[in-house]
């Protein structure tokens, strides 16, 4: 991925740990046609180990790959920025259409886990993580014993050791206070969630006001 330094981001793990939370990745391999298949799942990030673990459906004949290289694509909230909220573009015209957007790609050694006690944990902690913060949190034990086992038997883990992450934040921080502070108005001012979003994230880049570089 290409991450210029304006839009890099200093806490990659943060990042991970933050899209992982809302969104399910995109796991991504090269099949023995060369042609490369894509998984969405939800994962797990565990930071000090450097590991993303997931797990799809047996029937995926993806996982029949084996072992190998595979990537996994987070993305977070996104939003079209038009020019016309760019004061500059008044000015001198110089302005074109843009998209900001949260997105890390975690590429590495991916491991299929065919069952066993190895599966299991990954569905436990994958079903921890999700319901920690619920009132009344599921747990594997509220299910019959049989019928979890049978579930276990019809998908496959997988597991992803990070040799290198790649992580983006394009959130306008490359344009002047003014440009910078006319697409966080105009995203805010729209009906849609995740503009709004974007918006927010945009305001924790930089002050309103600062220039680029001074954050």
């Amino acid at each position: 991925m290409y991450a210029p330094a304006h839009f890099a981001t200093d806490d990659p793990d943060a990042l991970i740990a933050r899209l992982a939370r809302r969104w399910a990745g995109v796991l991504i391999t090269i099949g023995d046609d060369g042609a490369p298949v894509g998984t969405h799942m939800p994962i797990l990030w565990d930071a000090e180990n450097r590991i993303a673990t997931g797990h799809l459906a047996r029937a995926n004949p993806q996982w029949m790959q084996g072992a190998g290289q595979g990537l996994i694509v987070l993305s977070g909230p996104e939003a079209y920025v038009t020019p016309t909220w760019y004061p500059s573009k008044a000015e001198h015209g110089k302005a074109v259409p843009t998209w900001n957007y949260e997105a890390v790609h975690i590429t590495g050694r991916v491991e299929w886990i065919d069952g066993g006690e190895r599966l299991e944990a990954i569905v436990r902690d994958l079903s921890s993580f999700f319901e920690r913060e619920r009132p009344a949190p599921w747990a594997m034990e509220d299910a019959p014993r049989g019928y979890i086992d049978a579930l276990l038997r019809g998908i496959v883990g997988v597991e992803l050791r990070a040799e290198r992450i790649e992580a983006k934040r394009k959130l306008s921080q490359n344009k002047s206070a003014a440009d910078f502070n006319g697409v966080a108005a105009g995203l805010a001012a729209t009906d849609d969630p995740l503009a709004q979003e974007v918006a927010a994230l945009m305001h924790g880049t930089r002050a309103v006001g600062d220039e680029p570089g001074g954050n």
